[in-house]
């Protein structure tokens, strides 16, 4: 069971890491007592694995103290229940920006007490809680994208998938460019099946099709750039953040050559441990 204790200082960041939690596939709970932690965690526990990624937050809107949670630990570490705090922080001047970018009001501000001076505050009732954490991000300088990298580095699972998906489709250029798409590659130089008679009304789904379009050595040759351009940019859009790469593949009128492509080249992604979808926008259009 993977349980993760989120805490930090308020405007650092932890609603984003608690969502990026959630699309990684854990289940979050914002704000929950530390007396219900232990609780919690044995009902989790015994729900043979459907809670088995399960991320809490926990932070000073539970109080200015935190024996509660600390007593909360010793008990999941009693129940044999792994745990772990990832603590979320950011300097003082950021957290003041954001708060008044965002005009919420700063947990211990709502007496009136200046912002700073309330950050300052949280910073030595959160010290405790900081020193026993297993991890710390800073995301003073962390773009939304880099702090899910940052996550995903930290709890993800090692694959690929899930890291990010990656549409394929094919299109014909006569009927516009889709306008989804993050990258497009025009293939219409690529021999055309289109005036051979006996492979006019199939598509490149058809092997017929394929093996014409495959024995030429543009063909294989463009293939090879393409695979190695993509196995260069895939790791990199991931890193990055990105969390879902829309390839667009273009012929004339998007029903042989884009599509056998694009085929071959949905094949490629998922042999390097992505998840690719295949859509075909235009093939059935007369």
């Amino acid at each position: 069971m993977d349980f993760i204790i989120i805490s930090g200082l308020s405007g650092a960041g932890k609603s984003k890491v608690a969502s990026f939690l959630e699309d990684m596939g854990f289940y979050v709970v914002d704000n929950m007592p530390a007396p219900l932690m232990p609780r919690f965690a044995e009902l989790c526990m015994a729900g043979q694995g459907k809670y088995d990624r399960v991320a809490l937050v926990n932070d000073i809107r539970g109080g200015q103290t935190f024996d509660d949670l600390f007593d909360a630990l010793e008990a999941l570490d009693q129940m044999g229940c792994a745990h772990r705090i990832l603590f979320v922080e950011a300097s003082t001047e950021t957290i003041i920006k954001r708060y008044k970018e965002t005009r919420r009001i700063h947990p211990l501000a709502k007496s009136g007490r200046p912002l700073a001076e309330a950050v300052e505050r949280e910073k030595t009732a959160l010290a405790p809680v900081r020193q026993r954490s297993e991890y710390i991000i800073d995301t003073t300088a962390l773009s939304t994208a880099k702090l899910r990298g940052e996550l995903l580095r930290l709890f993800g699972d090692g694959r690929q998938e899930g890291a990010m998906t990656v549409n394929v489709t094919s299109f014909g250029f006569k009927y516009g460019i889709p306008i989804e798409a993050d990258l497009v590659f025009d293939v219409r130089f690529l021999p055309n099946p289109f005036y051979l008679t006996e492979l006019r009304n199939l598509t490149g789904l058809d092997e017929p099709v394929r093996a014409f379009l495959f024995r030429y050595q543009q063909t294989l040759d463009f293939m090879t750039h393409l695979e190695n351009l993509m196995g260069f940019l895939l790791p990199q859009y991931v890193a990055e953040g990105k969390t879902v790469l829309v390839i667009a593949v273009g012929c004339t009128g998007g029903h042989h050559r884009s599509v056998a492509i694009t085929r071959a080249l949905a094949e490629f992604i998922r042999q390097k441990g992505y998840s690719a979808s295949e859509n075909h926008r235009d093939m059935t259009r007369a």
